[in-house]
């Protein structure tokens, strides 16, 4: 597949050899992230503490890809650098055409606008090439930065889906911000503009 080329960084698939730089930055930014995602399994192994974890998880990202029902990028500088990940995932077809959109970010590089220009590309591609209808982003409510690029994006408040989703262990609200391909084609090309092509 092809990767997603914006003005400031580029999407592309994680590879097993990837695996350093992502370890570096999840092990140094764990309580950071962590916070915001759900308790792994357990008797899952952690892939930021083991190499093969973390070949496995590329390989289901390929899976899920290849079968149209999910999209993992890496987010990278164009230096080459790894900033975090945006993701396309639970796509549904049929009647839905939807996915759900999912970023993070090295803590360090947050806040000078790489996760709204990843999110913008991987809109893009969701629209114009998957040809999906729907895209939905569920946030927790005290996540500022998160709910920060969503409003950046002006991305749809449809209101908080109550427990909506495991995170540490909790089931939490969650807001739900969308956007459909009606609302893509009227200022789609505004936000490409703003956040990719600066």
């Amino acid at each position: 597949m092809t990767d997603l080329l914006g003005s400031r960084v580029i999407l592309r698939p994680l590879r097993p050899e990837d695996w350093d730089v992502w370890r570096e930055v999840r092990l140094r930014c764990r309580e950071w992230l962590e916070r915001w995602e759900p308790r792994p399994d357990a008797g899952s192994v952690d892939p930021a503490l083991d190499r093969e974890a973390f070949r496995s998880r590329c390989g289901a990202w390929d899976r899920q890809r290849h079968f149209d029902a999910a999209y993992g990028f890496g987010l990278f500088l164009l230096d080459g650098s790894f900033a975090g990940e945006v993701s396309l995932g639970s796509v549904q077809r049929g009647p839905f055409q939807m996915g759900y959109v999912g970023y993070w970010i090295d803590e360090a590089l947050a806040g000078r606008g790489y996760v709204p220009e990843g999110v913008v590309l991987i809109m893009q591609y969701a629209f114009d090439v998957l040809q999906l209808h729907r895209l939905e982003a569920a946030i927790v409510p005290r996540n500022a930065a998160s709910r920060r690029v969503a409003d950046k994006l002006s991305l749809r408040d449809e209101g908080t889906a109550v427990r909506f989703l495991q995170i540490q262990g909790v089931y939490e609200d969650h807001i739900r911000y969308s956007m459909t391909v009606e609302e893509w084609r009227e200022r789609g090309h505004e936000l490409v503009a703003k956040f990719v092509h600066r």
